[in-house]
């Protein structure tokens, strides 16, 4: 019995002309923020946008899956370029507490939801959100941005 094209394992030809695409927009983003494309930032970049879909990502899972790739890269490496790539304007640093950092490619402002029993950060609908009063600033002070993260748990 033949399967389904969509249930057969991607050829190796596939795959190339996958990570070929994913190589072209990594080195468009880099292109488009002014930075070099190093081989750890083009490498980086195409994982981070090389489908085409946003990511939210900490430094350690990101080198996880330049592991995954076969690829090497440091993990130093990893949160160096990161910050460069957050300083550039391509992605955005989310904090979820003191000690735990996201990276996010959306860069537009919309809030998170933070999933507290799986450490995982995704989008939340932005057209739901409505913030109708904000404390005043200090004086000589403005308020710069307004982060909102929801943290949930799975109820029991």
């Amino acid at each position: 019995m033949t399967r389904p094209a969509s249930q057969r394992p991607a050829s190796a030809e596939a795959k190339s002309q996958d990570r070929s695409a994913s190589s072209a927009r990594g080195a468009e983003w880099l292109a488009g923020a002014g930075l070099r494309p190093t081989r750890q930032r083009a490498i980086l970049a195409s994982l981070l946008i090389g489908d085409g879909q946003h990511r939210h990502v900490t430094a350690e899972s990101l080198f996880a899956d330049v592991q995954k790739r076969g690829e090497s890269v440091s993990l130093a490496t990893v949160y160096n370029t990161l910050r460069a790539f957050c300083d550039a304007g391509l992605m955005q640093e989310v904090l979820v507490d003191g000690t735990k950092s996201y990276f996010d490619t959306n860069t537009h402002d919309h809030p998170h939801f933070y999933w507290e029993d799986e450490n995982r950060l995704s989008d939340a609908p932005a057209d739901q959100l409505e913030i109708t009063r904000l404390p005043g600033a200090p004086e000589g002070a403005e308020i710069a941005s307004v982060d909102v993260v929801i943290r949930l748990r799975r109820r029991n």
